[in-house]
């Protein structure tokens, strides 16, 4: 993938910023405040529909797509839900309303956003999901998705091999995301079909629910590490924790980098830009990476070839990739939290 792909500038990020502030709140822009490529009457116009922008993640996704689209001379038209998948409804039903030749959803759940596709089916609009699938049913859409399992697995066999290598015992712990979203599910899964082949010299200890809420994590953290002092490998499944995590284990004594007594084998999943730092500081030893320039261009390639008549799969996974301090340097250019 080119470097210009993968780089946001400082201006679009002060940018994405402040239209983030606006969205996040919930606000749904009205018809002279939607982002635009440019004023010509024969552009196409794109519908682009988050739940949130409340994580760094969703805030970059939804940057890169302005970018692809206004790179295709394609005009985006968005909304935020604010975590509210009836006002999602609504939204994508106005967009449907309005004419739009494409809508990119990235929804609340795997149920809700059936609805959702059915009207855009209805309409003969080509819709694209992005980040969570849909459940299984008779509506046409495409899906653009992490594949969050062999993800998980390749994180944490790496950090497995990495504490065989220190010959010590290990206790673990894994943070698991909200269970009502497929891609929480998969992450566990992946950790702990891995973690049940190194049992001879990891525990699984503990598993701490955090329903993507950072209140209860740090909650829920703190009391694990009280119940289980010898706590030291952990994995979370999202990064939007890893400011819990530290927080809790520096309370605990526990924060310490690679390489000094006492140190906790952690790894994530996101690759946002707080698990960036946290690799460069030392403190993380790997996290598995949503390639999100990937799938940001793949849901706009995609609803480019629904309508150009193509027929794309209905899921295209992001294979992503784990970065690690063993190729940090390597693969750094590739994490987006790495570039904004």
């Amino acid at each position: 993938m080119k470097n210009d792909h993968n780089t946001l500038s400082i201006s679009n990020r002060r940018s994405f910023i402040r239209s983030s502030s606006l969205l996040a709140g919930g606000v749904f822009l009205s018809a002279p405040m939607f982002q635009s490529c440019s004023g010509a009457s024969d552009q196409l116009t794109i519908g682009v529909a988050f739940d949130t922008l409340q994580t760094e993640y969703w805030v970059a996704s939804i940057e890169t797509m302005r970018s692809e689209l206004k790179k295709r001379n394609y005009r985006m038209v968005e909304s935020v839900a604010d975590n509210d998948a009836n006002r999602q409804f609504e939204q994508v039903k106005s967009f449907i309303a309005r004419g739009v030749d494409g809508i990119i959803i990235a929804p609340k759940d795997a149920q809700s956003v059936v609805k959702m596709i059915r009207e855009a089916n209805s309409a003969n609009i080509p819709v694209v999901i992005y980040n969570r699938p849909p459940e299984e049913s008779d509506a046409q859409s495409v899906t653009i998705v992490a594949d969050n399992y062999e993800i998980t697995k390749a994180t944490i066999k790496y950090m497995a091999e990495k504490a065989r290598e220190s010959g010590k015992k290990y206790k673990a712990m894994i943070l698991i995301g909200d269970l009502g979203d497929i891609n929480a599910i998969q992450r566990r899964d992946g950790y702990l079909d891995v973690i049940k082949d190194y049992t001879d010299f990891i525990e699984d200890a503990a598993r701490v629910p955090t329903e993507w809420d950072n209140e209860k994590a740090l909650a829920r953290i703190t009391n694990a590490l009280q119940a289980n002092p010898e706590i030291n490998f952990i994995f979370t499944s999202s990064d939007l924790h890893l400011p819990a995590l530290a927080s809790a284990l520096k309370t605990a004594g526990k924060y310490h980098k690679i390489g000094e007594d006492g140190h906790v084998l952690m790894g994530g999943f996101d690759g946002d830009a707080t698990a960036y730092q946290m690799l460069v500081d030392g403190y993380l030893d790997a996290d598995g990476v949503q390639d999100m320039f990937f799938e940001s261009e793949q849901a706009v390639q995609a609803i480019v070839d629904l309508r150009e008549g193509k027929t794309p799969p209905s899921i295209i996974k992001d294979p992503g990739f784990v970065i690690h301090q063993d190729n940090i340097e390597e693969m750094s250019a590739r994490m987006w939290g790495a570039q904004v």
